[in-house]
């Protein structure tokens, strides 16, 4: 399983810069670059509710999850 962080494009369309909003919900800019790369291993369900709350979105709408295909 694999699960997508697309916390960019969503920055993009809002026209928020990781700055703001990472100032907004109070982490710093260098643990919102890991959530948006991907690159950490978990999440607080309050960062998670924060960002949702400031860009004002639903989980889904950042996190992406894909199966992993079917074994034989």
């Amino acid at each position: 399983m694999t699960i997508t962080v697309t916390l960019d494009r969503m920055l993009v369309e809002r026209k928020i810069t990781s700055r703001e909003l990472a100032k907004a919900i109070g982490i710093s800019e260098t643990n919102l670059s890991l959530i948006k790369s991907g690159k950490i291993k978990g999440m607080r369900f309050s960062s998670l509710n924060a960002i949702c709350a400031y860009l004002n979105c639903q989980p889904g709408d950042i996190l992406h999850f894909t199966p992993d295909p079917p074994s034989s």
